[in-house]
């Protein structure tokens, strides 16, 4: 197995952590001598010795940065335990390292760590082309979502359906890049991400187990039962895109020293790697995953958002924003004569409506399909005043024929 390696730098457009960025090193009140051992040899600290039982001297793994060696305590028993923490903190906090600021992430935001590495010829001087760096954190976001996804349900595919809280789970992660490009590492925070890495370390492991059944046996049944592990036509598609355009890509997680290890995982797990000939049975999986998964008997409240039919009178189709009955924010309901005039006074007036149906699976469970009993819902004076307020605001919105349905 190759070793990912990776130098962090800082995530999407949102500005570096305020404890990172202003506040200095942490407290050494408050950080565990052991913790901060794991995490200098997570990242290539080298251990030179010190007095046994008492303390050890690290030095990092470029001498080329001019980091110094620091001294940490084998634990707080030790006389000067926050005196040496201290120093130990600030050398960290002032070296050009990009493990040192690694370190400091990881004590900062107690995180698991997610390493994304990908083969791709390099450009001048170890660099990345543009592109290559943008489709590595794509695909690198892809593959976190899968994992929120999964820690929300095993489906073989997920469309719509939990996907907004799934991305609010993400908000808190921070990214950070390799040199070169050609890798990137996630922190992601224990709380509360830790049941997305550890539902995304049983996904991997169990794609590659059947990813390598398929390509012994040429059966694909392996992918349905790695369902149950987190394994979804998201995850699928997301490995496709990681490793396209490269001679291979993987994958290791790393557990929070803070955190312990979570039950049923690895302490140390090994990298999963994909490579190209591995693309025709993630493909074929991903297809079988949207193909089979059926269609879902929902019972929806909501508020309709749009209208639109092609005369004055007859069938027409509404979209409602989802406040009940099912894990997506909208959906498009094809409605026959009476049934939408139901819906379009219940709005007119500030209601919400009931409807029955079958969510589809085809275009990511966002149509209702086989509608009826629809109906007005009473709400409260408030949540009406509140409805009534978005309809004079959108309007425009509304009418016999105002614009694309969706």
């Amino acid at each position: 197995m190759h070793r990912p390696t990776g130098e962090p730098m800082r995530p999407h457009p949102t500005p570096t952590p305020g404890p990172l960025a202003h506040d200095g090193p942490p407290d050494p009140a408050q950080v565990d001598p052991r913790v901060l051992g794991a995490l200098l040899d997570r990242h290539g600290w080298r251990r030179r010795g010190g007095a046994p039982g008492r303390y050890s001297r690290w030095t990092p793994p470029d001498p080329g940065t001019g980091a110094t060696s620091l001294l940490v305590p084998e634990s707080r028993a030790f006389p000067d335990c926050e005196d040496l923490m201290g120093e130990a903190l600030t050398a960290l906090s002032r070296c050009a390292a990009p493990s040192a600021r690694e370190v400091l992430v990881g004590l900062t935001v107690p995180s698991d760590e997610v390493r994304w590495w990908r083969d791709v010829p390099q450009g001048p001087s170890g660099t990345a082309a543009w592109t290559v760096q943008e489709q590595l954190r794509s695909a690198a976001r892809q593959v976190l979502l899968a994992g929120a996804l999964a820690a929300r349900g095993r489906t073989g595919y997920h469309g719509a359906r939990h996907r907004r809280q799934a991305q609010a789970s993400l908000e808190g992660v921070l990214v950070g890049n390799a040199q070169g490009g050609r890798g990137l590492t996630a922190f992601v925070p224990v709380d509360p991400g830790r049941v997305v890495t550890a539902r995304l370390h049983h996904a991997l492991h169990a794609a590659r187990e059947a990813v390598d059944y398929q390509r012994a046996t040429g059966r694909p049944e392996a992918f349905g039962s790695a369902v149950e592990a987190g394994v979804s036509r998201e995850l699928t598609e997301a490995l496709v895109s990681l490793v396209r355009g490269t001679e291979g890509a993987r994958i290791a997680l790393a557990w929070a020293p803070a955190a312990g290890v979570p039950e049923g995982c690895a302490a140390r797990p090994e990298p999963v790697e994909f490579s190209p000939g591995d693309l025709p049975a993630l493909r074929e999986a991903g297809a079988r995953y949207l193909q089979d998964e059926p269609s879902v008997p929902v019972r929806i409240t909501g508020t309709v958002v749009r209208m639109r039919r092609s005369g004055p009178r007859g069938a027409g189709t509404v979209r409602l924003r989802v406040l009940a009955g099912a894990e997506v924010p909208y959906v498009r309901v094809a409605l026959d004569e009476e049934s939408y005039r139901t819906a379009g006074h219940a709005h007119l007036v500030g209601l919400p409506v009931r409807v029955a149906g079958r969510l589809e699976s085809r275009g990511g469970f966002r149509r209702l399909t086989d509608a009826s009993g629809v109906v007005p819902v009473q709400v409260d004076e408030a949540e009406r005043d509140r409805l009534m307020k978005s309809l004079h605001e959108n309007l425009g919105f509304f009418g016999e024929a105002c614009g694309p349905g969706e």
